[in-house]
């Protein structure tokens, strides 16, 4: 099953490095990764997807808990929440597919730019099955690259990911 952990960590060099070696040195895979810094300036938010039972799961946030840098930890996927990943794909669209083309991107509310005579830069932001549905669409033309974010995702309900309060 896959599961999203969003863990609120310190914000400083090193950081992000022992979290990705506690994935590394027990094995789990790590299939998305999202960091950058949150209204607090001493604190980071890092996303990770990984896919595993509950069990592994669990093992997963019981090492990252030990963590110094980590202050706070969720599964979000074990509730309501919303995630979300922007995609950027660079495709070659002859000219008789253009108008199939734009009928593709407007279907996913994308937004294509025109960069050179046949390629298009689509940039959309979505679920990780609508990225994929999106990437997998361009049937009529040539996809020449693909850049995906890695999901983003918070908890819907009223519990907020926060550093308990000493």
């Amino acid at each position: 099953m896959r599961h999203i952990i969003s863990v609120l960590l310190e914000n400083e060099s090193g950081a992000l490095s022992r979290v990705s070696g506690l994935f590394s040195a027990r094995g789990y895979n790590i299939e998305s990764l999202t960091v950058a810094p949150t209204n607090d300036p001493t604190l980071s938010r890092m996303t990770i997807v990984t896919i595993g039972d509950d069990r592994k799961v669990d093992q997963i946030e019981k090492h990252l808990g030990k963590l110094v840098d980590v202050a706070a930890l969720q599964d979000i996927t074990v509730s309501d929440h919303l995630e979300r990943e922007i995609v950027l794909v660079k495709v070659q669209v002859p000219d008789d597919q253009t108008v199939a083309f734009e009928r593709v991107v407007g279907a996913f509310n994308a937004t294509a730019m025109h960069v050179a005579d046949d390629q298009y830069i689509v940039e959309m932001s979505g679920s990780s099955e609508k990225v994929d549905e999106l990437i997998n669409s361009f049937k009529i033309t040539k996809v020449i690259e693909v850049v995906r974010s890695g999901v983003i995702g918070l908890a819907s309900d009223a519990r907020v990911l926060s550093v308990p309060s000493l």
